[in-house]
């Protein structure tokens, strides 16, 4: 044996058995379980070096994938920013396939369970007429909807998709905490960890023979599309809370993986007995939604009044079985842990046997001798309400001091019927990657599962959260917590799931173009944003470049670049600095880089409204400047940082931007009104800058330096002088930027593009040849400016250029009456419909 074969690191080095209950990877006697030999010894023989870069990549590329989770969690939202990218460890959850079978029969079990449950509630609700359940169990619970009584699904299955949070036992066994029904969220974030994950080790990923997720989603989407029979080609749409809900990137990538519309509220409307979609091309009928809103929230006409989450008369609409919603609205109720006690006889009255996946063990407080066992051992048991709010944590009695035992024992006299409680169980510990060194950490699982043409299937995996430390409690992503990525690897082949609804019609082209108003109204701002954003920086890295060049700059000169930032960053007016220092110190620590970070934030904004539409390279841009934009605070900027190397990445980054959307978007509805946003606010930046830095008439050498400006700024500077070498000429220079079609900044250039785009645009004119308002605007407008004498923009009167301020305030105007002519026509604004009178009952 050689010296490297004995000093080669062995597994238990890496991660030593922990020599109690509870080890994931080793048995009682400390030997190794078969399924974790091959992941172990790979990771052995990895230096910490490259583990340390591996979980870098994977944080890298979560990030590049705009892959985020935003925390609302007061109690942890200092631990992290609102908004923190996906946290993914590196060590994955090995489950074996002889054990992940008897999970999955036992999910598929209960899943079927929960359906017929779920159809019995809203149905003739034999079980509470038997009393197999309470009947305070049901109608007591805010989860229940009595608007939906009655309400059924087409199928067999009310219940399309359910996820259960499990945890693994001493005994090896896993026990069922919770199920998740309403909208159950993670298997978006299940894909992306295994996206990564076989990015970062892709070798180990191959040769482990990890089973695939692709057939659960394949699976899932069959499913929606034959939930609409008779239609050939039914719209589905995914209705997402919108960018401030916590999984909301995983709204947008569900819906790009699925090929489906991602939808808001705002985007649908009720009529004639049917939900459409508002899209460029007037209203699109949906035949199935995919819901990621909670069903209390649906419809404020008929449940909660005052949500701006929901369509007003969706329920009528199901009701007139017009459409089909997933999950079915009313499925709340199967959330309600006050179920899980009675489960084992729903289970034998439904299907004739117990569960073959055991629950955990649950007391409910309405019931007299369970509610007098809870207060007894109040300081040993979990406190849950059977309805949870938001932001509302369970109660942890051995954590508890004796106030809040006193507090919490009081309010379950008061209410007993909202709580139940349930032992502390003890949680498998799966190794974590921390600081280089593997570590233990409890861990909960979460498996999905999907309803197919006949039973269920189970997602292969699932998703794994590991807790922040090795006695942790809660293990939630509000709390922080990281996930994993859950291998089930095959001793045998993988079976291959084939769907017969996968042959449906293609698309039709329509369809795959069309978008809601919405979208495309934040793709348009998204470009003005950008374009915006990049005017004020070019103006401020010339001004800075101007300051610190070798010659002293003139108070005239001052005043004309103070009075262009001033003009494009929309702030108040600045005394005009006694020096160059001075100015530098003013540009710094005033109001322009704030203004420039508040239209950033803006553009990222309307980029995450329309998320689904941006390629991960698009999104990779976006953020490099979303992390750039805290260095145009001065109290975030190194001491030695000069102002160019502050500016320069963010300007490059919106040049990438640019260019990444020109090349990789296709030339549909989407990328034209981006392309309009773009090109109408560059044509006003650009008339905001000649009239701002050339109003003054100055003597020689100040007019060819703030010529030279203007022309830097708006990268002419190079043309010009190879046109005409560097003699300046005004009338020369307000050619190139205002009246030259070959220069793409000049502001002919913009308004033949923004014509030519509007013309790509439906029109509602039929057969009729009249040109729209806004064409004929445009027209105007670029008329205008085709007539512009060059000598009377040049002129001056007493010292000022007065043609040339009145121009390009016209310009500027016209511009913006343009811009608001597009929104009228293409976007919507109408209020949604509201309830006049607030019914505070909701919230009981």
């Amino acid at each position: 044996m050689t010296d490297e074969s004995a000093s080669a690191p062995t597994p238990a080095d890496l991660y030593p058995p922990l020599q109690r209950s509870g080890d994931a990877v080793y048995g009682d006697q400390g030997e190794m379980h078969p399924h974790w030999h091959y992941v172990m010894d790979s990771l052995a023989a990895m230096p910490a070096s490259v583990l340390d870069d591996r979980q870098a990549k994977a944080q890298r590329l979560l990030r590049d994938d705009g892959a985020t989770y935003n925390i609302y969690s007061e109690n942890y939202r200092h631990r992290t920013s609102d908004s923190r990218t996906w946290g993914l460890d590196l060590i994955p959850n090995v489950i074996s396939s002889d054990d992940w079978a008897s999970i999955e029969s036992g999910l598929v079990e209960r899943a079927e369970l929960l359906n017929l449950l779920l159809r019995d509630i809203y149905g003739p609700r034999q079980l509470i007429r038997t009393g197999v359940i309470p009947p305070e169990v049901i109608y007591a619970n805010r989860g229940f909807l009595r608007a939906c009584s009655g309400l059924s699904m087409p199928g067999e299955h009310d219940l399309i998709i359910h996820a259960a949070d499990m945890v693994r036992g001493p005994d090896g066994q896993m026990t069922v905490l919770a199920d998740r029904t309403q909208s159950p969220s993670g298997a978006g974030y299940a894909l992306e960890n295994r996206t990564v994950m076989s990015r970062v080790l892709p070798s180990l990923f191959r040769d482990s023979h990890v089973h695939r997720l692709a057939g659960y989603f394949r699976q899932l989407r069959s499913k929606l599309l034959s939930l609409c029979p008779h239609r050939p080609s039914p719209r589905v749409a995914v209705l997402t809370p919108g960018p401030r809900n916590e999984t909301y990137f995983e709204h947008a990538y569900l819906a790009n993986y699925l090929g489906f519309h991602l939808v808001q509220s705002d985007d649908l409307m009720v009529r004639g007995g049917f939900l459409w979609m508002k899209s460029l091309d007037g209203l699109s009928r949906v035949d199935v939604l995919m819901r990621r809103v909670d069903d209390w929230f649906c419809d404020p006409v008929e449940l909660r009044g005052d949500s701006r989450l929901g369509v007003p008369g969706l329920l009528q609409v199901v009701r007139a079985g017009n459409l089909v919603v997933a999950n079915s609205l009313g499925s709340g109720i199967l959330e309600s842990p006050a179920l899980l006690k009675y489960l084992p006889e729903i289970s034998r009255a439904l299907l004739g046997r117990e569960p073959r996946l055991a629950s955990v063990q649950t007391w409910w407080c309405g019931d007299v001798s369970d509610r007098q066992f809870v207060l007894d051992n109040l300081s040993t048991l979990v406190i849950k309400p059977t309805y949870r709010k938001p932001g509302e944590l369970s109660f942890c009695g051995p954590q508890a001091t004796a106030a809040q035992k006193q507090e919490m024992a009081a309010r379950i006299k008061q209410d007993p019927l909202r709580y139940v409680a349930q032992p502390v169980l003890d949680s498998s510990f799966l190794p974590t990657l921390e600081h280089g060194t593997l570590t233990p950490r409890p861990s909960i699982l979460r498996a999905f599962t999907v309803a197919g043409t006949g039973s269920y299937s189970v997602m292969p995996g699932g998703l794994t959260r590991v807790g922040l430390e090795e006695n942790a409690f809660l293990i939630s992503s509000q709390t922080g917590a990281t996930s994993k990525d859950t291998w089930v690897v095959a001793s045998e082949p993988e079976r291959l799931i084939t769907n017969q609804h996968e042959d449906s019609p293609p698309m039709r082209e329509s369809e795959a173009t069309n978008l809601p108003s919405r979208v495309l109204e934040n793709l348009f701002w998204m470009g003005r944003y950008a374009e915006r954003a990049e005017a004020c920086l070019r103006l401020l890295r010339t001004a800075y470049a101007m300051l610190n060049g070798e010659d002293p700059l003139s108070a005239d000169l001052r005043l004309a670049l103070l009075r262009a930032v001033t003009e494009l960053a929309t702030i108040a007016e600045i005394e005009v600095p006694d020096s160059d220092t001075a100015m530098i110190d003013a540009l710094r620590n005033g109001e322009a880089p704030a203004s420039i970070a508040n239209t950033l934030n803006s553009m990222l904004f309307c980029a995450d409204e329309a998320k689904e539409l941006l390629s991960s390279d698009t999104y990779r841009v976006i953020n490099d400047i979303r992390d750039a934009i805290p260095l145009l605070q001065t109290e975030q900027q190194d001491a030695y940082l000069s102002p160019d190397e502050v500016l320069d990445p963010l300007v490059t980054a919106l040049m990438a931007l640019a260019g990444l959307t020109h090349e990789s978007m296709t030339r549909g509805y989407g990328w034209r009104f981006m392309e309009l946003g773009r090109r109408t606010e560059r044509a006003m930046q650009t008339a905001k800058l000649v009239g701002a830095l050339l109003s003054t008439e100055m003597m020689e050498p100040d007019q060819s330096r703030i010529s030279e400006a203007m022309l830097l700024t708006l990268e002419g500077l190079i043309t010009y002088r190879r046109r005409y070498g560097a003699r300046p000429e005004l009338r020369s220079e307000l050619d190139l930027v205002l009246l030259d079609t070959d220069n793409p900044r000049s502001v002919m250039y913009q308004l033949g593009n923004i014509l030519r785009q509007l013309r790509k645009l439906p029109s509602n004119n039929g057969h009729l040849h009249e040109l729209a308002p806004t064409e004929k605007a445009l027209i105007e407008c670029s008329t205008r400016v085709r007539l512009f004498s060059l000598a009377e923009l040049a002129s001056t009167s007493e010292g000022e250029r007065k043609v040339l301020v009145d121009e390009m305030s016209r310009l500027e105007a016209s511009l913006m009456d343009i811009s608001d002519m597009i929104g009228d026509r293409y976007f919507d604004h109408r209020e949604a419909s509201q309830q006049l009178v607030d019914s505070r009952w909701e919230g009981l």
